[in-house]
């Protein structure tokens, strides 16, 4: 082989690593909010305007720097040395193999594990291109990914009752749990913001100098960071929701800094006191037509308009119009209501579980956006190279000619960017699919529970890298919201029809991503190379 050959596979490849990195954002990123949108903290627009920034900035700013050419070590990269250009069509049927599972999973809600996807198309190409031999059975390889299955769910679920079981005792289920929640939400602070702390630092920044520090100075700057931010919440958070909460008072997010020098404001208004509210037909229909024209009350009013403003006015409407068709498409991915609380079939699951007051759940919503944000962020930076890693091979090979042997790839600035990119376009575009599944479509969410649901991943996660327990983010937060619904007080408040589902797409996605990658290597591999 030589430099620049076989342009074909690194342009195709391209279009393939976008297509993986779109179903990741439909996919995983969709079931890492899946809890903050179906417990009302989040609507869908506001989970995809924070995963925007996050999910990008993730994977551009605290990507890895080298992506493992074959995830996992799964398979031998030795094997590839004398034919590089093998090497090349390998990570494009992998990661095209990978695409087309992942995308078909979302479109049926399924949520599925991306890097499992892109791990057991390898697993295909490698048997497709050296027998089963080439392939690690044991536990360093694939009988690892099989033991995740289990050891990640059981594992979240246990952490997230920790979590929640103490706050529903002691929090909500009390005469005056307003007050106990406000005098407690300092300590959910110093937790959360040391856990998200330490899991941003210690697994959301490979190749950074964080990824090199000691676990010791690690917990050191998680706890001053922790301690800062608990101050900050008692000295402002905890007065401005007396305010807002319990005073009723109409006081905005943007006050907190400096809501000790707020002055006292009117109670926050019933919709119907909402001032400018025009009641009556006629007066609706002036207000329409400001809106499309532009024009003053008294104007239009007084029937003042002359002819060539009504040529004007019927322009500026099909103008509208065109664009309201045009932002209905772009986003109507967004638009869709992924809650599923007027869901006749899930009725009867959501009123098995326990409600509580309405104010006290209000405080956590605070809490779950801060974990959802931290978690999209540092999901941004790791789950990237599922995509980045084959396109970031093959981009190395095309041109050098050569396979590093040591399984490593350099991972340019353009790749992390398109990846980042097309993670957030899944995510806007098809991820309601898996949101609508995953959050209520399991058990009834609230803020306390999405919250504790979030924290425990995260939690699970950070625990398991560090003691070398195979884990998938994907079925941690499976898991966690498993278990706040057997909290919720009865095993009917879980939709078991949907957990069944879900346990199943863990199953088949290695093999239907390894059948359908390795199909795809073996017709291009044997593929005739001229007509006859």
């Amino acid at each position: 082989m030589e430099i620049h050959d076989y342009t074909w596979i690194f342009v195709v490849g391209i279009i393939a690593a976008c297509a993986d990195a779109f179903g990741i954002g439909a996919n995983d990123v969709a079931n890492s909010f899946a809890s903050s949108v179906s417990s009302g903290s989040l609507t869908l627009a506001q989970a995809c305007i924070i995963a925007v920034f996050t999910e990008f900035l993730g994977a551009f700013l605290l990507g890895s720097n080298t992506a493992e050419t074959i995830k996992s070590g799964i398979m031998d990269v030795k094997l590839f040395v004398p034919q590089p250009e093998l090497m090349m069509l390998g990570m494009l049927c992998a990661v095209a193999g990978s695409a087309i599972w992942v995308l078909t999973a979302s479109k049926f809600g399924m949520p599925v594990s991306t890097t499992h996807s892109i791990v057991g198309a390898i697993i295909g190409v490698g048997i497709a291109a050296f027998g089963g031999d080439a392939i690690k059975w044991d536990y360093s390889g694939v009988a690892k990914i099989v033991t995740s299955w289990f050891v990640s769910p059981v594992a979240a679920g246990i952490v997230t009752a920790i979590i929640y079981m103490p706050t529903k005792i002691f929090v909500l289920k009390s005469v005056n749990s307003l007050e106990r929640g406000i005098k407690a939400i300092p300590i959910y602070f110093f937790i959360t913001s040391l856990i998200s702390a330490f899991y941003l630092i210690y697994k959301g920044a490979p190749g950074t100098k964080a990824s090199k520090m000691s676990t010791g100075t690690i917990v050191g700057i998680s706890f001053g960071v922790a301690a800062g931010v608990t101050a900050l919440a008692w000295v402002l958070f905890v007065p401005w929701l007396r305010r807002r909460v319990v005073g009723k008072e109409n006081v905005r997010w943007f006050h907190i800094p400096i809501i000790h020098f707020v002055k006292p404001r009117p109670s926050i208004p019933a919709p119907e006191e909402i001032p400018g509210e025009l009641e009556n037909g006629e007066g609706k229909d002036i207000q329409e037509k400001l809106t499309a024209t532009g024009k003053t009350i008294e104007a239009e009013s007084a029937g003042t308009a002359q002819s060539d403003t009504e040529a004007e006015f019927q322009e500026q409407s099909r103008v509208k119009s065109i664009f309201t068709k045009v932002t209905d498409l772009a986003l109507r991915g967004v638009r869709k209501d992924v809650r599923n609380l007027d869901n006749k079939k899930l009725e009867s699951v959501h009123e098995a579980a326990q409600k509580f007051d309405g104010d006290t759940e209000y405080l956590f919503s605070f809490l779950q956006v801060i974990t959802a944000c931290l978690a999209s962020f540092s999901h941004g930076s790791n789950d990237v190279a599922n995509a980045a890693g084959p396109i970031a091979a093959i981009y190395d090979i095309w041109r050098t000619a050569e396979v590093d042997p040591k399984g490593k790839a350099e991972v340019p600035s353009w790749i992390l960017a398109m990846a980042g990119a097309a993670i957030d376009l899944g995510l806007l575009t098809y991820g309601y699919h898996v949101m609508r599944k995953l959050g209520n479509g399991v058990t009834y969410l609230s803020p306390s529970r999405g919250f504790s649901a979030e924290l425990g991943t995260s939690l699970t996660v950070l625990t398991a890298s560090k003691i070398g327990l195979p884990v998938s983010t994907t079925h941690c937060i499976t898991g966690a919201i498993t278990s706040i619904g057997l909290c919720n007080g009865s095993w009917r408040a879980l939709n078991w029809k949907m957990l069944s589902w879900c346990f199943l797409s863990w199953i088949v996605t290695l093999p239907v991503a390894g059948v359908l990658a390795g199909l795809l290597f073996a017709y291009g591999k044997n593929a005739p190379t001229q007509m006859i």
